[in-house]
C-alpha cells in the first residue's frame, strides 16, 4: 500500500492564487519527472518503476479556494458541467478536483494551470472519443477519481488509472458481488458478514483503477478481470501493477499503472 500526499490550493487570500489564475506556473516549480528505479510504484516516484505521484485533496476543504480560482482555470467544457449539477456540494466538489487536477499537471508541464489543454482518447469498446482523459500533446498521463471529500490525482509517464470510493455499505456489498469475476464472487461469499463490504470495496477500486486505465470504464464487464478482494492485492492483469492506496478511514483507493 502507497500513501499519497496531501494537496492543497493557495488560499483565495494569498498572492500565488491571484498569479495562478493570470497564468503563472503553480507551483513555481514544476514538479520533476520522475526517472524508473526500483522494483514498484510509489506515492512520490522515488525509487519507482514506472514512475507514479500520488495526490490526493478534501474537496470540501478546498472548494472556496477552488470557486475562486475556476473562472481564470478550467475550460468551457469544466464550466459548463460544473453549471449542470443541481445539487451544490457535488458542484463544488467537482470545480475543486478539476481545479486541483489543473494545478498539478501545470506543475508537471511547466504551464499555467488555464494553459492546460485537456481532450478525450478513443474508447477501446465503441471508438467514440470518450475514452481515457488525456493531456493535448502529451507530456504526462493522468487520473482523476472523487467520492465523497475526497479527490485522488494520479500522474505518470505511462498509462495510469485510479480511484477512490467511500466504504460501501454490506447491502452494496451483496446486491453487487455477483457482477465480479467468478473467483472474487466466491472469496466473498466465504467471508464473515462483518467482513464482505471492505473486501468487497478493495475489489472494487482495484477494478475501477484498472478499467480506468484501460479506458472501458465499466462497459468492459466486471467478471473479466480478477484483481482480488484480500488486503493485499494479487499481481495484477499481465502487464499492469494494481497498489491498494492509503486513504481517511471510511474511503477506499487503488491505483493501476501500466509497467
Amino acid at each position: 500500500m502507497i500513501a499519497p500526499s496531501v494537496f492543497r490550493l493557495p488560499s483565495s487570500r494569498s498572492p500565488l492564487a491571484a498569479e495562478a489564475a493570470a497564468g503563472a506556473v503553480y507551483p513555481p516549480a514544476p514538479l520533476p519527472a520522475r526517472s524508473p528505479g526500483g522494483p514498484g510504484p510509489s506515492a512520490d516516484g522515488g525509487g519507482a518503476a514506472p514512475p507514479l505521484v500520488l495526490r490526493v485533496l478534501n474537496v470540501v476543504e478546498e472548494a472556496d479556494a477552488a470557486a475562486v480560482l475556476a473562472p481564470g482555470v478550467l475550460d468551457a467544457t469544466e464550466q459548463k458541467r460544473a453549471a449542470d449539477f443541481r445539487r451544490e456540494e457535488h458542484r463544488r466538489g467537482y470545480v475543486a478536483a478539476h481545479v486541483a487536477l489543473r494545478f498539478l499537471l501545470g506543475a508537471r508541464l511547466g504551464l499555467a494551470p488555464g494553459a492546460v489543454r485537456l481532450t478525450r482518447e478513443t474508447c477501446p469498446t465503441c471508438g467514440e472519443l470518450h475514452g481515457r482523459p488525456a493531456v493535448v500533446g502529451g507530456g504526462v498521463h493522468f487520473s482523476l477519481s472523487h467520492s465523497g471529500a475526497l479527490a485522488l490525482i494520479a500522474m505518470a509517464p505511462v498509462t495510469v488509472g485510479a480511484d477512490v470510493e467511500e466504504t460501501p455499505s454490506r447491502e452494496v456489498a451483496d446486491q453487487t458481488a455477483r457482477m465480479l469475476h467468478p473467483d472474487e464472487a466466491a472469496e466473498l461469499a466465504a467471508l464473515p458478514d462483518a467482513e464482505r463490504a471492505m473486501a468487497f470495496g478493495r475489489a472494487w477500486v482495484r477494478k475501477e483503477a484498472y478499467l480506468k486505465a484501460l479506458g472501458t470504464g465499466l462497459s468492459r464487464s466486471l467478471a473479466l478481470d480478477y484483481v482480488g478482494t484480500g488486503p493485499t492485492p494479487p499481481p495484477g492483469p499481465r502487464g499492469w501493477a494494481l497498489t491498494d492506496v492509503r486513504v481517511p478511514q471510511g474511503y477506499l483507493a487503488a491505483v493501476a499503472v501500466r509497467v
